[in-house]
């Protein structure tokens, strides 16, 4: 059984779409159970400002897409890295054991769009000098 929680995040998922100009952009996939997530941010002065998730999946994969984006909403980068997929599926009430690598992916998609803003900043900074 799904927690209140998980249900509320299900049937009324929040910071669902794109960011047409994200600043990062994670997008991550189980083979096994089919389930896709695409995380968007935007970052203003080193904190989460903005974030918007397209997920395709099970109730669980849309409700731990759906938290994850209210986790870390105004949140610094380096406290958005540390979310974890327990963070997450405690944050929901707790998910069945055989939903739990929902989590996993919510947690994944973040730290890949963190990781896809990081590689972007840095690019743009060595060619600014010339490098």
């Amino acid at each position: 059984m799904y927690s209140e929680k998980v249900m509320d995040h299900f049937t009324n998922p929040r910071n669902v779409g794109e960011i047409p100009d994200a600043d990062g952009i994670g997008m991550v996939g189980n083979p096994v159970c089919g389930d896709v997530m695409k995380l968007f941010i935007k970052v203003d002065g080193g904190r989460i400002a903005d974030v918007k998730f397209k997920t395709f999946g099970c109730g669980a994969a849309i409700a731990t897409s759906s938290m994850v984006t209210e986790l870390v909403k105004g949140k610094t980068l380096e406290e958005a890295m540390t979310i974890s997929n327990k963070a997450v599926a405690e944050a929901l009430d707790g998910l069945p054991a055989n939903k739990m690598h929902c989590s996993n992916l919510a947690a994944d998609a973040l730290h890949a769009a963190i990781r896809d803003y990081l590689a972007k900043r840095d690019g743009q900074a060595q060619a600014g000098h010339g490098h």
